[in-house]
Formats: structure tokens, sequence, C-alpha cells
């Protein structure tokens, strides 16, 4: 609340203070009454129909100038108006939104990692006088503050932060663009981090470590498997050995899947029990 009233006390001695420059003076009401008199002159007629009516489209402002000094506290337009000879000026405003391309940004992070970041940036003008009276170019000077304010941010996070919390650094970001233009007659509508270029070398440790742990996990699940498949021929080697029949018709089962690939190999089975009666004689 205090924040509130000390920014409307501060307006409202803006507004009177911006009374006060507007104020023209005798010497200036002269030269407006002196203006708007040889713009009625019908012999000045045809040369005012030229000059004074102005016309601006729809997404267009226009901020006029009276002996060098704004005349209204809002613009004009969109639509017709007019202008005095000689005395009045207008500036025209671009109202729509202007997107540009952030240029990559060597930035070093807070763990010591170099990285170039590129991205995009939307705004528009909301207030025309403000974009024309408080900066001389308004754009550029978004431009530029954009750049330095990336760096700024990035300059704070850590590695991984910056390749996974992009959405929170494009708002943190955006909501600081839009706070430092707002005396320029800015409004920032959004930020989006494009691309993270890490240099190659990081690029390959990286990518080394990664298929580090992707082989490491692999065999992990290899003995895993390895492990459970002891454990099912331990249950199975249990259960031929409760039928000594079990074992022969895994003999023949053995023989019609050898049978079904078509190979010339032929296999005789010979029954365990007569190669341990020769082992007993030895």
């Amino acid at each position: 609340m205090d924040s509130q009233s000390k920014r409307r006390q501060s307006n409202s001695q803006e507004d009177l203070l911006d009374d006060e420059d507007r104020s023209l003076g005798c010497v200036g009401w002269t030269l407006v009454i002196l203006s708007a008199f040889v713009a009625l002159l019908p012999c000045f007629w045809i040369i005012s129909i030229f000059i004074c009516p102005k016309v601006i489209k729809e997404y267009e402002r226009a901020v006029i100038f009276r002996l060098g000094r704004i005349i209204d506290r809002k613009p004009k337009g969109p639509g017709i108006f007019f202008i005095l000879p000689c005395t009045d000026s207008f500036v025209k405003v671009d109202m729509r939104t202007v997107s540009f391309d952030i240029p990559p940004q060597e930035v070093l992070t807070k763990d010591s990692v170099t990285v170039a970041v590129d991205g995009v940036v939307y705004f528009r003008v909301s207030d025309p006088i403000k974009s024309i009276a408080n900066v001389s170019n308004a754009d550029f000077a978004t431009r530029l503050l954009a750049q330095t304010t990336l760096r700024n941010m990035l300059g704070t996070k850590n590695l991984s932060e910056v390749l996974s919390d992009r959405e929170a650094i494009a708002h943190g970001m955006q909501a600081s663009l839009d706070e430092a233009t707002d005396s320029w007659g800015i409004k920032v509508e959004r930020v989006e981090i494009k691309d993270v270029k890490l240099p190659h070398q990081l690029q390959r440790a990286m990518a080394a470590e990664a298929e580090a742990t992707r082989e490491a996990r692999a065999k992990v699940i290899a003995a895993e498997g390895e492990m459970n498949a002891s454990r099912a021929l331990k249950e199975a080697s249990l259960v031929i050995a409760e039928s000594p029949s079990g074992l022969q018709l895994r003999y023949l089962q053995t023989l019609s899947t050898i049978a079904a690939e078509k190979n010339s190999t032929i296999i005789f089975p010979l029954p365990i029990d007569m190669m341990s009666q020769f082992m007993n004689r030895k």
C-alpha cells in the first residue's frame, strides 16, 4: 500500500510538472493564434487542405508537438486529426507487437561453464508518449536491454538449471524487462529461450557419461536376467528329478525342435545310466 501511494503521489507530481511544462507562454500562444489565422485565410485554404488534415491507421498513434511541446496527454488516432501549419509536428508510433531475436550470448554460468544462449522477445508500445519523450529509440534500447538481461539472468544459474528450467528463466527475464522498460512505454509480452549451445568438449563428456550410465544399467539388467534364469533352471531341475521319465520326454522334445530346422545334424540320445555304468567300472 505504501508503494502504491508513493507511486500515485509521484504520478500526480509528474502530472503537475507536465501541466506547467506544457504551457506555451505568451509568445507561444501568439504564434499559435497567428498560425491558425493564416490557415483560415481563404487564400491559404488549398494549402491548408493538404497540410492540416492527417490520417493514421488503426494500429498507429500520433504524438503531436506544438512548438516543441507535447500538447496532450493522450496520443491522437486512429483516424483523421488536424494540425496547425508551421507550429505543429507529429510522430507516428506503431502499436503492433514486435518480435526480435536475441543474438547468441556467450555466458559463464554459476558453475563456471561457458554456454551460448539465444532467445526471442515479443514486445509492443503501451504508451506512445513515453516511448517518444523518455527514450530516443525505444526499439533499439529494448534490444540492448534484452541482451544484458539474458546474460545477467544466466550468470546466476547452474548448467543443469539452464538446461532444465528454461521456462522459469524466460518468465524471470520477462518480468525484469517489463519492469525496466515501463518508463519507456514498452510492454514486454513474452520471452522465449530458443537454444542453448554447449562446447564440443562438454558435449562429448556428457555423451560419454550418458553412455557409461546406459552400459551400467544394461549390465545390471543382464545380471538380474541371469539370476532369474538360474532360479527357473533350478526349479526345472527339481521337477525333472522327481520323475525320471520327464528327462526322456525332454530328449524327444529337443529332437523334434532340431528336426524342424531342416539341418543334417543327427543326434542319438544316450541314456546317462549307461554312461554311469562305464564310469563305475573304471
